[in-house]
């Protein structure tokens, strides 16, 4: 089976703030880090919703790609995450990640604007023509507004920089079109949904709850991929509650809160998010205690 395009197991990294609002690039560092070699990631997304990227400036996602690629070196693949709802502003955003040293690129699909399917082709087409790098669509409709239908991705599979998508459909069915009809890498973008895909030929993960879970993750994915299927399935049933969990609320907030539990604090976030209540925190840490993350 040939490698997928950035490992297996990759976390939609948070962004962390200072006490004063301000990027601290020396908690970005570590956190990447961490998640590199204590969370065995092989990839980590940088600017993504979950990282606040609708909060934070080009200067300073070009930035935090920078403190990241320095951190990690060879050791993990770092995508940038620059979709927005104007095409132009994302190809300016895809220049700049190149620059910064990004491995690739993660293309939301346009929000909001609803756009149809002919100028979602389009959109995507032009921003993959915009760099050299490999391009990893999100394909998530709950929160853009519209799908990538079946006929787009499969026509967009002829591009040969977009290869993978960031799956947050939660349609098996059509994951499973796409997949046997082209050679995308299909990751589960919702963390519970990460096993189910991966038995219709997904390839791993770009989670959330994965700031904790992810060498746990890692084992399951790979005991999947060993024929270990009781394994696999014993592995999902006992990180289940935090997969889902760490959505009880927005998951940018939970995750952040969780990190300060472990030290990594402080859970600074950025409006129009608020710092999770502290009967949220607790719920989601008293989660993690009792999966012994």
């Amino acid at each position: 089976m040939p490698q997928p395009p950035f490992g297996r197991l990759i976390t939609a990294m948070v962004t962390p703030f200072g006490p004063d609002g301000a990027v601290d690039l020396d908690r970005v560092r570590k956190l990447a880090g961490h998640l590199v070699d204590a969370q065995n990631h092989d990839a980590l997304v940088i600017n993504g919703t979950t990282g606040e990227s609708p909060t934070t400036t080009d200067a300073e996602k070009s930035d935090l790609i920078a403190a990241v690629v320095a951190e990690v070196g060879d050791r993990a693949k770092v995508l940038a995450g620059v979709g927005t709802n104007s095409t132009r502003h994302t190809i300016e955003l895809a220049k700049q990640a190149e620059q910064a040293g990004a491995d690739g690129l993660l293309v939301v699909t346009p929000y909001y604007s609803k756009p149809p399917q002919d100028a979602l082709l389009a959109h995507f087409t032009a921003v993959a023509d915009a760099t050299q790098l490999p391009v990893m669509l999100y394909d998530i409709p709950h929160r853009s507004g519209v799908p990538i239908e079946t006929a787009t991705l499969i026509e967009l599979a002829a591009h040969p920089r977009i290869v993978a998508v960031k799956d947050a459909k939660g349609l098996l069915v059509a994951s499973s079109t796409v997949i046997a009809a082209t050679e995308l890498a299909y990751y589960s973008g919702d963390d519970a949904f990460t096993l189910p895909l991966l038995s219709v030929g997904g390839v791993g993960v770009v989670g959330t709850s994965t700031h904790f879970t992810g060498a746990r993750t890692k084992t399951m994915i790979e005991k999947f991929l060993a024929g270990d299927l009781a394994g696999a399935i014993a592995d999902n049933q006992s990180l289940l509650p935090v997969f889902t969990g760490v959505f009880a609320t927005q998951g940018c907030m939970l995750v952040k809160a969780g990190l300060a539990a472990r030290g990594f604090g402080p859970a600074v976030v950025r409006q129009p998010l608020l710092p999770a209540s502290d009967q949220q925190a607790a719920a989601f840490v008293a989660l993690l205690d009792a999966a012994g993350l």
